[in-house]
């Protein structure tokens, strides 16, 4: 069982060594071991049912540890029933979050952003990603609850850290701009560095950022963004549709979420990292085009559809009654039925133009959480008899949490709206009519 050497790299394999062997022969992998009863794994490596449990046990107990679970606390709720009982004060530590500075994108997120996990910010571009990003390496510097009181470390894989926009939040900002100069963040300390490919990133997340976060307190760690240069590498032509490329992009992106979630447990940071967007192609019928009934009118020639234009008696398109099928598959097990509970796209209302996070699911398993940036036109009304209308006047944007291990809900499925000003993103009141800025 190799996999449990690349999964478990620090478990003692010695007391299991002949189990082992067997079960390796028997071609059963960890995940058999921890999902399969102990009587069949036992009776497939003809080996005994105790030492199956023993292992299964152990690797199950490891994995905890690695997860940062506290297993000295199972078992003792009652020793915290009668300390709540007795009124005293419960000194255990808080989940510490690095705030978005809205309380409305709080509230969605579940507090912010929490150290010691890995999370991602998803979206097109111009969705609000790199926004939302600045705003986070001010706020860590921050005393709690709204940041950590430590410094953040920006990994750029694309552009470099734009420090003039950076430095317009944090004077535009109401909140911090009220701050005094003792409490205020500084550029100071917003260190950055430039990942050229994947072996200098792979040295410098190994070897340099632990360094770093122990020599300059580093709270926060941002990579933009974590899909860039494994594009440069494996998307080259040819080099995708080969097999061995696959399985060793998997393999290094299981690494490397590895190595992030093992920084941001040891070291006790907040590791946000942005992601790209694919657009997702296949059989997927648009709601607009599916809800609308063909009549005589869509059939017309374009010489009586403008002349038709011109009468108010005009009847508009009928919509049909019948539901809509979204997507053209009802199998439960299809990656069409599926992508709508891990991409954050495929359940809200406007379902143009779907999209599907960079990397695959093989990296969406490596994530505490992933926060998908929305972005819908706003259309000149234009007359339907003339054709759809294309002039784009505005955006509308929303933050959807599309899975988190620890929020509650998702705020519905189109999420909180919000929209990018100069002083960086901030949620969108329902009588708010300001228009939105561009957004990068």
């Amino acid at each position: 069982m190799s996999d449990i050497i690349q999964l478990l790299p620090n478990i003692d394999t010695e007391p299991f060594e002949k189990v082992l062997e067997r079960l390796e022969k028997a071609n059963i992998s960890s995940n058999d071991l921890m999902t399969l009863s102990p009587v069949d794994v036992a009776r497939r490596a003809d080996v005994s049912i105790d030492q199956v449990r023993e292992l299964t046990a152990t690797l199950i107990a490891q994995l905890h540890a690695q997860l940062g679970f506290d297993e000295s606390r199972n078992g003792h709720s009652e020793e915290e029933d009668a300390t709540a009982k007795s009124g005293e004060e419960d000194t255990r530590p808080t989940w510490s979050h690095i705030s978005t500075l809205d309380d409305d994108l709080d509230a969605a997120l579940g507090g912010g952003f929490p150290a010691g996990q890995v999370c991602e910010i998803t979206g097109e571009s111009a969705a609000g990603k790199t926004q939302l990003l600045l705003t986070l390496l001010l706020a860590v510097q921050l005393a709690p609850p709204k940041g950590l009181g430590k410094t953040a470390l920006y990994l750029s894989t694309e552009a470099p850290l734009s420090t003039t926009r950076l430095n317009q939040i944090l004077t535009r900002h109401p909140y911090l701009s009220l701050l005094s100069e003792s409490e205020r963040p500084s550029l100071s300390r917003v260190q950055s560095a430039q990942l050229q490919d994947l072996e200098s990133q792979d040295h410098v997340l190994r070897y340099q950022v632990p360094v770093q976060i122990a020599r300059a307190n580093v709270g926060l760690i941002i990579i933009d963004s974590i899909a860039a240069n494994f594009r440069a590498e494996f998307d080259r032509a040819g080099a995708a549709s080969s097999s061995d490329a696959l399985a060793r992009r998997s393999l290094q992106l299981t690494q490397l979420g590895s190595h992030l979630r093992d920084l941001a447990r040891t070291h006790n940071v907040a590791i946000v990292v942005a992601n790209q967007v694919l657009d997702r192609f296949g059989p997927i019928a648009s709601y607009f085009d599916a809800a609308v009934t063909p009549t005589p009118l869509s059939q017309s020639s374009v010489s009586t559809q403008v002349s038709n234009a011109n009468n108010n008696n005009a009847a508009p398109p009928q919509l049909s009654q019948q539901p809509v099928q979204v997507f053209s598959t009802n199998d439960p097990l299809s990656l069409d039925h599926q992508q709508r509970f891990f991409t954050g796209w495929g359940d809200q209302r406007f379902l143009r133009d779907l999209k599907t996070p960079s990397l695959g699911l093989t990296w969406t398993n490596q994530l505490s959480a992933r926060i998908v940036l929305l972005k819908q036109p706003i259309l000149k009304p234009q007359d339907y008899l003339l054709g759809p209308g294309m002039d784009i006047v505005g955006w509308k944007r929303h933050l959807k949490v599309a899975f988190s291990a620890w929020s509650r809900d998702n705020n519905g499925v189109d999420g909180v709206e919000f929209e990018v000003c100069e002083e960086g993103i901030r949620s969108k009141k329902a009588d708010d009519n300001t228009g939105t800025n561009e957004a990068t």
